[in-house]
This record gives C-alpha cells, sequence and structure tokens, in this order.
C-alpha cells in the first residue's frame, strides 16, 4: 500500500561526497600510528559522520506513496432544501458508501454537514459509516456557506491518501466564495464530484424589497415601493397566487395603516408604488405584510414581511425618562425648555423602551430621577449604544432614585457617566449591610429564581457594603464565610456561590433570623441594616424574643410572599415585616422578583444621599460652556447624591458642593465628559423638586438647563447633500455616501466615520474610504437578521447622518431552485495531475439507483505522497558518532581481562567441563621463581668456584644467598675457585642476592650470641 523512496529539499550539497577519497587518503596518513582494527574504525566513524552531515545539508526526506482515498460528503442542511429531500440524501450516502468504498485499499469516508457554519458529522474513517436520519451536529440552518464547508473539508483531508469531495447541494450559497475556494482545493489535488439537489416546484411568494430613502425632510414627497417576487413558473396552473398585502407606518408611539388591499400575484416580481408625505419630524419604520388567501399556494411564511427605515428632519427633540410613581415632578423643567423652542416629549418608566429605533429621533435622552429596577439589561444597553455609537447626548439628574442612591451603581449606565456612582471610601460615606434569607425552593424552578435575584441584588450595592445569604441546607447557614462580608472585593466570589447554591425547604424562621442578627452584630459600623425574606410562610412563624432583637437592633425587615396558600402562610410574613418596618411584596409572576430585589437593596445605598435643611451653596470650579452667561453666585441647595469623579483628564467638572467637607472627589455637582460619538453629564442635584427649590425662581433657570440640553445634543451644522444607499449582499451590507455641497460640487477627501449597532446592541466601526469623486463607501457584516442603525459623522461642523437598513430575513427564503451553473463550474475544475469531476445527477429517473452509477470512490486522482524530515535525525547520529570516533582514537581498551567470563558463559552455553585456572597470584609467584632459578643457573655455568681463605668449608653459603635449602654432603668435592674477573657492575638480581645474605648472617651472628 505504500512504497518509500528518498528525496532531498536542496540536492546541490551531495556534491560534497566527492570529497570522501579525500577523507580516506588522509586518514590513511595520519592514522598510520594506530593499529590495523582501530585505524580502519576510525576511517569508518569519519565517513559516517560526514555522510551525515552531507545528507543533513541537502534536507533529506523519507517519501511516502499511498493509493489510498478519502472521500468526503458535503451535505447541504440550509432552510432553502425541503426536509423530505434531505432525507433523500443521507440515504444516498449512506448506501454509496457501501456500495463503492473499498476495503482492500483500506479507502476512508467522511461526511461534513453545513449551513451558515460546517461540522464534520463523521470524520474520515476505513469503515463502511452510517449516517443517521437526525443530523447530530448543531449548526445554524438560515444561510448556505458552501465555501465555509469547502474549506474545513480541505483541513480534513488526510495527508496519506488522495481526496475528493462530493458535494450534495443546491448550489444556493448566501455566504463566502465557493468558487475562490474550490479553485484552492484542485490546485492542491483533491477532486470534486457534484450531486445537484433537485426539489418539486413549490409556489412561493416573498417580499423582497420595501425601498424608501433613508433620509428625507419634514414635507418632502417621496415613493414608498414593495417588491413582491412569485417564484412559480410561467404557464404554470394556479400560478397566480391570491392574497392581502399591508402597508404599515410606525413610529415609538403610533401605528398607522397605509394600505391593506387584495392582490394576485403572478409568477414573476411586481412593484407596488405608494405616495408618502410626512409633516413630522420622527424617525419612521415602514412594515410590508403580505398574507396568502391559500397557504398551501406559499412554501414559506418567513419571507413574507419586509422592513425599511427613513429619518425625516426636523428641530433638535429631547426625551426625557420619568418615575411612573412621581409622574409630574419635571413639569416646571419641561415647560421651560419648551420656551427655548426645544421639542420635549415626556415618557414614564411603564413605557418601555422596545428597540434603539425609538430613540433616534431624540438628540438627548434625559432621566430624571428614575430607578434602576425599572430598565431591563437591554433597555440600559439601548441607552449607552445611543450616546455610544450614535451621538446622542445623555443627562441624569439626581435625586433619591438617581446615581448610587437609584441602584444604578455596577451598570453599564455607570460606564457612560463622567462619575462613578460608588463611594469607595469608607469614612466618607457610611456602610450599609443586607441579608438575604432563601425560602422559595417550591415554587417552579424556586432555586432558579433565588439565584437570579439574589445575583440582582448584589449588583446594587456599593464596594463598601456588606452581604450575607442565609439558606436550610439541613441547618439554617450563611452561604458564605464569614456571614456578613464585604461586598467590594467579594463581589465575583459571591455571585459564584450563588451559582452553587442549593437551598431547601425550611422548617422555621427563628434559626434563620436570630443567626442573622448574630451576622449584623458583627458589623457595627453598618448605618443601614437591612433584610429580606422571601417564602412560601409556611415556615414556623417567628416568635415575639427573635422579633424583639430586630427591633432592637434596629433591623428592617421586607418580606416577599411567593407561592403561598392564602392568608394564614402571609400571616407570619405580614407580621415580620410590620413589627420591623419593611416592606410586604405578593409579586404575581416570578419576573417580578429581580425588580423587588434591586429596589430593596437600594435601602442600604441611603447613606449616599447628602441632605442638609440650611442649605449651602454650589461652587464654580471650571468655566464650562453650560455656565456660559451666568454670572453671580448660584442659589443654595439643600442636597445632592454622592458620586466620585472619574480619573479621566476628559471629565470637566464644572459645579462642587462645600459640604460635607470631604474634598472635591465625592462633592461633584456637575460634571460632563465626551462618551463615544456622544456626550453625557451627570447632575447630582435636582431639577427643583426637593434639593434646588430655589432654582425654580432663580432668573438663569432656563439658561442653565436649556445650555445643558444644547450642549448634550447631537452636532448641527452644515448638513451638505448627503444621500446614503445601502445593499445586503453575501451576509454584508454595503453602505455608499454621495457627498456634496451646496453649489452640487462632489465633496472630496472628506474624514468621514461612523458606527453602526446590530440587533446584539453591539457597536461595529465603520470603515469609510473614498472610491471616487464625492463618493465613500462601507461595509460590515450582518449575519442575524434584524434592525441596523448607522451614524455617520461627515466631518468637522457638519452633521451626522442617520439611517437604517433591516435584515427581515436570511436569503434561503428567496432562492427556491438550484444554482445549476455554480455546481457546474465546481464539477469542472481539474485537480493537479488528473481529471475533472463528475456531475452526478439522475437523467434517467432512477433515483438513487441512478446515482449509484457513478463511483466517488474511483482511483484516478494522483497518489498521494507525505514527506518527513530525517536529516535532524541523522545529524545527531553524526554528532553522536564523532565523539565515539574522538575515543577510539585517545583511548586504548585492553579486554583481556573480559577472557574469563566469555570463557565461563562459553562453557555454561555449549555445558563444558570448566578448566581450574590458577589464581593470578600463584602465576605470578611461579613466574618469579621461574626466573630467578634460571638466573642462578646461568651464574653457576658461567662462574669457577675457588676456595678463599674466609669461604666456607661447605656449600651452604652460596645456597642461602641463592634462598635454596637444598643441603649437601660434606664430602662432596668443591669445585676451583674461579681466576679474578674484572669487576662487574652489578645488577637488580645482585643487589637481592647480596641483601637476603645479610639478611642470613645477621641472624646467624644473633642466635650465636644467645
Amino acid at each position: 500500500m505504500f512504497d518509500y523512496s528518498l528525496a532531498f529539499l536542496s540536492p546541490w550539497w551531495l556534491l560534497l561526497l566527492l570529497l570522501l577519497p579525500v577523507l580516506w587518503w588522509v586518514s590513511l596518513l595520519t592514522l598510520s600510528g594506530l593499529g590495523r582494527t582501530r585505524r580502519w574504525a576510525a576511517i569508518a566513524f569519519r565517513t559516517v559522520v560526514m555522510l551525515a552531515v552531507i545528507l543533513s545539508l541537502a534536507e533529506i526526506q523519507i517519501k511516502r506513496t499511498s493509493d489510498r482515498l478519502t472521500v468526503i460528503y458535503l451535505l447541504d442542511q440550509s432552510m432553502s432544501i425541503p426536509e423530505s429531500q434531505r432525507l433523500v440524501m443521507v440515504d444516498y450516502v449512506n448506501k454509496a458508501i457501501a456500495e463503492h468504498r473499498q476495503n482492500d485499499r483500506e479507502d476512508r469516508a467522511g461526511v461534513i454537514v453545513f449551513g451558515r457554519d460546517a461540522a464534520i458529522e463523521h470524520p474520515p474513517f476505513d469503515d463502511d459509516i452510517v449516517v443517521s436520519a437526525a443530523i447530530e451536529s448543531r449548526i445554524e440552518t438560515d444561510h448556505t456557506n458552501l465555501a465555509g464547508a469547502i474549506k474545513l473539508a480541505q483541513a480534513t483531508l488526510p495527508e496519506d491518501s488522495a481526496g475528493r469531495i462530493v458535494i450534495i447541494c443546491d448550489g444556493n450559497e448566501n455566504l463566502g466564495d465557493a468558487r475562490e475556494q474550490a479553485r484552492r482545493l484542485a490546485e492542491a489535488g483533491v477532486g470534486i464530484d457534484v450531486v445537484p439537489v433537485r426539489y418539486e416546484p413549490r409556489g412561493e411568494v416573498a417580499v423582497e424589497k420595501v425601498a424608501i430613502p433613508s433620509d428625507v425632510n419634514r414635507g418632502q414627497p417621496f415613493d414608498l415601493r414593495v417588491v413582491l417576487n412569485n417564484t412559480a413558473q410561467r404557464g404554470e396552473k394556479n400560478g397566480a397566487v391570491k392574497g392581502k398585502l399591508k402597508v404599515v407606518r410606525k413610529t415609538r408611539d403610533r401605528e398607522e395603516v397605509l394600505q391593506e388591499d387584495n392582490v394576485s400575484i403572478e409568477p414573476g416580481k411586481k412593484v407596488y408604488t405608494l405616495r408618502e408625505e410626512i409633516d413630522s419630524p420622527d424617525f419612521y419604520t415602514y412594515e410590508a405584510v403580505f398574507t396568502p388567501d391559500d397557504r398551501s399556494q406559499d412554501a414559506l411564511a418567513e419571507n413574507n414581511a419586509g422592513t425599511a427605515f427613513t429619518n425625516v428632519r426636523g428641530r433638535g427633540q429631547i426625551l426625557l425618562i420619568e418615575d411612573q410613581d412621581d409622574r409630574g415632578q419635571f413639569e416646571v423643567l419641561v415647560d421651560r425648555l419648551r420656551r427655548q423652542n426645544l421639542q420635549v416629549s415626556i415618557r414614564p418608566t411603564n413605557e418601555p423602551i422596545g428597540s434603539l429605533a425609538e430613540l433616534q429621533p431624540f438628540d438627548t435622552v434625559i432621566l430624571g430621577n428614575v430607578p434602576r429596577e425599572a430598565f431591563t439589561d437591554a433597555q440600559i444597553s439601548m441607552l449607552v449604544s445611543n450616546t455610544r455609537n450614535m451621538g446622542a447626548g445623555l443627562i441624569m439628574l439626581g435625586g433619591e432614585n438617581s446615581f448610587g442612591a437609584g441602584g444604578w451603581a455596577n451598570t453599564e449606565l455607570e460606564q457612560a457617566m463622567p462619575v462613578d456612582f460608588q463611594i469607595k471610601n469608607a469614612k466618607v460615606a457610611p456602610v450599609g449591610a443586607l441579608v438575604m434569607v432563601m425560602h422559595a425552593c417550591e415554587i417552579p424552578q424556586g432555586n432558579f429564581w433565588q439565584a437570579e435575584i439574589a445575583k440582582a441584588a448584589i449588583k446594587a450595592l456599593g464596594n463598601q457594603d456588606y452581604c450575607g445569604l442565609i439558606q436550610w441546607n439541613g441547618t439554617d447557614r450563611w452561604l458564605w464565610r464569614p456571614g456578613l462580608a464585604k461586598v467590594g472585593e467579594n463581589r465575583k466570589l459571591m455571585l459564584a456561590a450563588i451559582d452553587r447554591m442549593t437551598p431547601g425547604d425550611m422548617p422555621q424562621f427563628d434559626p434563620g433570623l436570630s443567626l442573622a442578627v448574630q451576622g449584623f452584630k458583627s458589623v457595627p459600623d453598618a448605618a443601614v441594616k437591612h433584610m429580606i425574606v422571601i417564602s412560601d410562610g409556611d415556615p414556623g412563624a417567628p416568635t415575639k424574643p427573635v422579633l424583639d432583637a430586630l427591633v432592637k437592633e434596629k433591623i428592617k425587615v421586607s418580606t416577599v410572599a411567593i407561592g403561598t396558600h392564602g392568608p394564614p402562610t402571609q400571616t407570619p410574613l405580614r407580621t415580620l415585616q410590620s413589627m420591623t418596618g419593611g416592606k410586604f411584596y405578593v409579586p404575581k409572576s416570578p419576573k417580578q422578583l429581580p425588580q423587588i430585589f434591586q429596589k430593596e437593596a437600594r435601602a442600604v445605598s441611603r447613606p449616599l444621599i447628602y441632605e442638609r435643611e440650611r442649605g449651602f451653596q454650589p461652587q464654580l470650579a471650571y468655566s464650562h460652556d453650560i455656565l456660559k452667561g451666568i454670572d453671580g453666585p448660584l442659589p443654595p441647595i439643600t442636597g445632592f447624591v454622592m458620586t466620585t469623579i472619574k480619573e479621566s483628564p476628559l471629565v470637566e467638572v464644572a459645579l462642587l458642593s462645600p459640604e460635607p467637607p470631604t474634598g472635591a472627589k465625592y462633592n461633584t455637582i456637575l460634571a460632563t465628559w465626551t462618551y463615544g460619538l456622544g456626550k453625557t453629564v451627570a447632575f447630582t442635584s435636582d431639577a427643583g423638586r426637593r434639593w434646588s427649590s430655589p432654582w425654580t425662581g432663580w432668573e438663569n433657570y432656563e439658561k442653565f438647563f436649556g445650555q445643558m440640553v444644547r450642549w448634550s445634543m447631537r452636532p448641527a451644522g452644515d448638513q451638505g447633500k448627503f444621500t446614503i444607499a445601502s445593499e445586503i449582499r453575501d451576509g454584508k451590507v454595503e453602505v455608499v455616501i454621495t457627498a456634496l455641497d451646496k453649489e452640487d460640487e462632489f465633496l472630496n477627501f472628506l474624514n468621514m466615520g461612523g458606527s453602526a449597532v446590530g440587533p446584539d446592541m453591539k457597536p461595529i466601526d465603520l470603515k469609510i474610504r473614498q472610491t471616487a469623486p464625492g463618493r465613500y463607501v462601507s461595509e460590515f457584516d450582518a449575519r442575524d437578521a434584524g434592525s441596523y442603525f448607522l451614524m455617520v459623522s461627515p466631518g468637522a461642523g457638519m452633521s451626522p447622518l442617520l439611517t437604517g437598513v433591516n435584515v427581515p430575513y436570511s436569503a434561503e427564503y428567496l432562492d427556491r431552485e438550484p444554482n445549476d451553473g455554480l455546481l457546474k463550474d465546481l464539477a469542472s475544475l481539474t485537480p493537479k495531475g488528473s481529471e475533472p469531476g463528475v456531475v452526478i445527477e439522475d437523467k434517467t429517473g432512477g433515483g438513487i439507483d441512478a446515482l449509484l452509477e457513478f463511483n466517488p470512490f474511483r482511483h484516478n486522482l494522483q497518489k498521494a505522497t507525505s514527506r518527513q524530515d530525517v536529516w535532524h535525525w541523522l545529524l545527531l547520529a553524526g554528532a553522536c558518532l564523532f565523539f565515539a570516533d574522538v575515543f577510539n582514537r585517545r583511548v586504548t581498551i585492553d579486554l583481556a581481562w573480559t577472557r574469563p567470563y566469555l570463557t565461563r558463559a562459553l562453557d555454561k552455553v555449549f555445558r563444558r567441563e570448566p578448566v581450574a585456572v590458577p589464581s593470578a597470584t600463584m602465576e605470578r609467584l611461579r613466574s618469579r621463581k621461574a626466573a630467578i632459578a634460571q638466573q642462578l643457573d646461568e651464574r653457576r655455568a658461567a662462574v669457577r668456584f675457588e676456595p678463599a681463605p674466609d669461604a666456607p668449608t661447605d656449600g651452604a653459603a652460596l645456597d642461602d644467598a641463592a634462598g635454596l635449602s637444598t643441603a649437601r654432603p660434606k664430602s662432596e668435592a668443591r669445585p676451583q675457585q674461579i681466576a679474578p674477573q674484572a669487576e662487574q657492575p652489578e645488577d637488580y638480581t645482585s643487589r637481592l642476592l647480596k641483601a637476603k645474605k645479610r639478611v642470613w648472617d645477621e641472624r646467624k651472628n644473633d642466635d650465636n650470641g644467645k
């Protein structure tokens, strides 16, 4: 199956092999001093090392060639293909793999499903896989991204086999570029077969487009065009579809039907035109809806509606949002602003903001003493995005429900304001303490809602506040240690602990309430002590000693009755609330619980309000545009909400309070800054209702608040002549801006910028570039259906341009016929070294059997080759052998000591009798004795003995000198003495004999002396 060979990335280095004979010749000359074996070993080592270096320089590789084939099927699961047809596609894939995959070659098969995104349903596997009719991969099916599926297939194909993809699709891509991606695949040698998906003709009517000018002037007539498309074939029976076309115009507070007519849509496109003229400036949404009389004639309802936007220009408008429970508190302010020719609209908090579009007519939004719980997180995000990305102003007026006192801390709105809503210094603002007792486990999803409300309360607390949570889990216990902990550094840990909370059915109130009393005693510096108890009321009622302890510690307890069984179980909760001065709530829905807990948590933030009855005068800190033309001292105020100035050079503090003596950082009355494309203002006192009532009679009251509002509004300047056109294509919105001056000359080299906000309220930066005289273009992704709002800033001194684009539905709901042109182009691509692909289709009406006649597992592609670098391993081996060469030349090793061990091992292997081997010591002694005996024989043969006067009469001395103990008979004849010879130099043996002689003489003398 695999063929192996060698390859080189840099083969020219192989010319260095010609140096090998030189290496051998030099080695023979320089290594002549070594023995024969070591010399040839050194030459071999040097040769191998040089070979390793040369092959490494040539970047040697092992090349493997495989005749395997991997086929990956790409299954289109988008909404443009009927579900019944998708089941047929799955059946075809299973049969094709079972029939054509070759086991003997170990061919692989895999499946990728795709819609908007792609996912691997089955990775390539060398067995017959079976695709389930219920696709397991989770993908979005509102678009067709064939290019993404091809890219994923290319990444999935293994390197050790040839590859082919089989595209089973209708070709109606609306994301990506399949042709470009397939071209890259063919260049990589991957084949492409195509199975076009055909579906039965179906009647379908779609509202393709609602077209209106994006920006018109008040009273200017314009045309509204609605484009309907009937995809039935002309001449087809029952091709015309009858129904009702309804066109509606919407603003933030009203909806008006412009047309509602019965229509008959013939096959093809039909355009309906309405003449429109608008007198009131606003941001308008137009919606066209087609409803068929017979639902069977219209396959999809998702494409039966279309929308468009237009902005009718007018003078500046202001939106003031006030508390629904205290309406009319800003009547004086609204009246004075209207006197300055500002259009002010008032909206109570019980009329929620539904979309960002509702805020676009207004250049500034004023939050008039409204609490945080009146807004959802999404609505807060809309207010912030309207300023940051759309350039509108945002003003927050003070009051007991504003800033930190209103629970706005730790919200996205706090980030938009020039001040922080918390006081991080406990010496400046007293702290509060909150304890929550959780017993709502018996209501549906009780533990879920308990977690939600606990998080909402903790997020509303300040950093210096304390919080604790009591649950019954076998016993009444705190959720975290210590029971009441400071929120600041522990906020994240508290929120994480709440996710692990598992409260049970509390049997009695007393233990939990007593535990809370002890917890409050542990924080004596808390200025406000507040408790919230949520329960169904069935635990044992609190006893009088526990209630007295709560009253003694000045702990206010608010109770929330949910899931109760009528007044009997509500009584303990009412008693607990009334005895301690708290509040009692009976919510009708669990969805009201977060607002209740946010509101109750605000009670802990009351110390943020500073009040003094005798009043104090705000001091001028900075000559701001808002104070332009206002001379003399400002009227006194009696209170404000304490905040902390943001540490940013963009913040401008215009007014400060001289009290309390905590410093300018916390005593801000008026602060401003630029936030994104808009401006925000924080005025921490009120507008004359409670703390600044003397201001309503002040001569500069109207001027002060009028300049505040005008400073924050979207900039108004030379509008020139700008037109904005937008087009949705390939999942993107293309924005084209044409710029002319008052003389209709092109405006060039404008430094345009802008921003867009999608349905998810996330900002999108617009990169606008000039492409022609007076023509500017930008593009951004619009993958999600919904409304996209755009704000374009043409440049300095020019007012921003506002427009909107609506993506009503995906193009999946428009395409009703296969794109044969694209599919044929993909199959016609010729992979490198092979043949073009095949369009596999049923031309005989045989169904799946006809499709199975084509074999996607045919082996006509170029064989796959894979390369593995091995030069680094050769280089490592050469380095090791180099040290072996040095060792061989520099170190001599005697292996004689291994001979006994080798002999013993061979005896055991061949079962031979071991030969006694004398020990090494005995061998040395015997060898030495034989050498001495030989020397003595030589001396005897060369020396003639003649008696000397002092010579002994027998041969004992000679024998003793030689170390011999052999005695001789006394009667033996003595040889004659040899004549004196020339004195010879003494050798080692002679010196040894004389030494022995002296030793024996000394011993004899000692014996004679005894």
